[in-house]
């Protein structure tokens, strides 16, 4: 019953990751995509939003090689940005002890919609566990396919553990219960603040999961 986590704005939080994307792709494609546009962009994955980026570009569908380039260029531009003695990400300290004493006695994953090279690199500056695997933003995957990859058909109760609606929609089309970080997201899920400490964390969650048992 894999308890799955997203990362940004979850476990943390780093800046101008929207400026360093557009960036990446001025310098591949030879002009930024505005703000307008990447406002246009249906999907809350690396995949879809480069996908609908291109297309708006170029009028065709982004291919896997380009998506790579996409991946490289942009791990790039955060490995400058967030070297060591320059920008630093904000941690969660709470939340990212309670996801670690969860994955102690549970199956934890971390499923983002960054891209996998990206995923990495934002797990590493966060101090995520090297052993909690990690699942980007793959090709012609939404959130929910992601998701629904982690868990790989097995039984539940699974959980995901998010901060903005599009979290909760995933859950909902791959059937899981959503807990909160933050106040983005009303509804009856249970929500915790970003300086929560990990024992609420790992109360909310296991509350969930025995509720949804």
């Amino acid at each position: 019953m894999p308890i799955c986590f997203d990362l940004d704005g979850t476990l943390g939080h780093f800046s101008s990751g929207f400026v360093l994307l557009r960036e990446a792709l001025g310098a591949l494609w030879g002009a930024t995509p505005t703000v307008e546009q990447l406002r246009l962009c249906q999907g809350s994955t690396d995949w879809e939003i480069v996908d609908d980026l291109h297309r708006m570009r170029f009028g065709r569908d982004l291919d896997e090689a380009g998506y790579a380039a996409y991946e490289d260029a942009c791990v790039a531009r955060f490995r400058v940005t967030f070297a060591p003695g320059a920008q630093q990400a904000l941690r969660f300290e709470g939340v990212l002890e309670g996801m670690h004493r969860l994955a102690a006695t549970r199956q934890v994953w971390l499923v983002s919609g960054n891209a996998p090279g990206l995923l990495a690199f934002k797990a590493e500056a966060l101090g995520v566990d090297p052993s909690i695997p990690r699942l980007g933003s793959l090709p012609r995957h939404d959130r929910a396919g992601l998701l629904k990859r982690a868990l790989g058909g097995g039984p539940g109760p699974h959980l995901y553990v998010g901060d903005r609606p599009h979290d909760l929609l995933a859950a909902q089309a791959a059937g899981m219960p959503f807990v909160c970080i933050g106040e983005a997201v009303p509804g009856t899920h249970p929500s915790l603040a970003p300086d929560a400490e990990a024992e609420h964390l790992v109360a909310a969650v296991e509350a969930s999961l025995l509720e949804h048992s």
